[in-house]
């Protein structure tokens, strides 16, 4: 008797949790976006690194995801954006902890991080890049090619996609250089602290494009790779808290209506993007289910 009793409690606490977490999941999606309408503000949270995100000469924030960034907010008709500044590594655990709304900075979309946030639909595609030393000392035309010379060491942003990429080769930590920023990764390859700086192609484009090459070049021909389950090309997007869906839809209805236009094209051309590099017709959920195993946590 006192067994069934027990069972009896149990259960009622389990339904009683149950319908709360429904009842309080629905209040917590509206929150953000009701807190946003209501204040005029939203907080977007962005790291440096062209063409996604830079200041110009002006020392006026810019690039593509930020130019974005303002056009939607403009259409969702929110007066003001406060500007958070952190490195890419720490974006994801400061969205978590509620410092801003919403993250601009030409993030990828995995399987990996959706796990903890939630992606808008895509805004950019890009493919594999490598930046090495002018002259190509070390022949290097792919991440294989590095991978496979025990010597050499690689450069890649924290937390990007190339550092994932480069751990699921197996390529040891003593040889993969973190950096915090694109720059920092190419004066590292300038000064030989590595070989080659990994990164996605449009970054290398701007780069060419102002001038900033320095005694660095893009490693050409360069013959990007499916690597276990990462593939050729990546997608970008912004990137919302989990329980964020309202102010993500919200956000992705503003966003198609300026990525269908013209205006788009010629704002993406002047950060170095090609057509090449605008995102098809496959949306975020196409995407993450297309790469099931990528769903082991960090």
């Amino acid at each position: 008797m006192r067994t069934r009793w027990v069972w009896r409690w149990l259960s009622v606490l389990l339904l009683t949790g149950w319908g709360l977490w429904v009842w309080l999941t629905p209040c917590e999606q509206e929150r953000t976006l009701a807190r946003i309408r209501k204040e005029g503000v939203v907080r977007i949270g962005y790291s440096v690194g062209a063409p996604y995100v830079f200041f110009d000469g002006n020392g006026e924030l810019t690039g593509s995801e930020i130019e974005l960034a303002k056009a939607i907010v403009a259409r969702m008709g929110i007066a003001k954006i406060d500007w958070q500044q952190t490195t890419f590594g720490s974006l994801l655990a400061e969205l978590e902890a509620g410092r801003f709304d919403v993250i601009a900075a030409g993030m990828f979309i995995t399987s990996r991080k959706a796990k903890r946030v939630r992606f808008s639909e895509p805004t950019f595609r890009a493919v594999q890049g490598l930046l090495v030393r002018a002259g190509n000392p070390h022949a290097l035309h792919s991440y294989k090619d590095v991978a496979t010379q025990p010597t050499l060491k690689l450069a890649v942003l924290h937390g990007s996609n190339e550092s994932e990429m480069l751990r699921d080769m197996r390529m040891p930590e003593s040889r993969i250089v973190l950096v915090p920023d694109a720059r920092t990764g190419r004066v590292a390859v300038e000064t030989g602290l590595a070989d080659g700086l990994a990164i996605s192609s449009p970054a290398i484009s701007f780069m060419r494009a102002q001038g900033t090459l320095g005694s660095t070049e893009a490693a050409t021909p360069f013959l990007p790779m499916r690597i276990g389950t990462w593939a050729r090309d990546g997608f970008g997007a912004f990137v919302f808290r989990l329980p964020d869906q309202e102010l993500c839809e919200s956000w992705n209805r503003q966003q198609a209506n300026i990525l269908a236009s013209g205006d788009n094209r010629r704002v993406r051309r002047k950060f170095g993007f090609t057509d090449e590099d605008l995102p098809t017709d496959r949306t975020t959920a196409q995407i993450l289910s297309e790469y099931p195993a990528r769903s082991r946590t960090r």
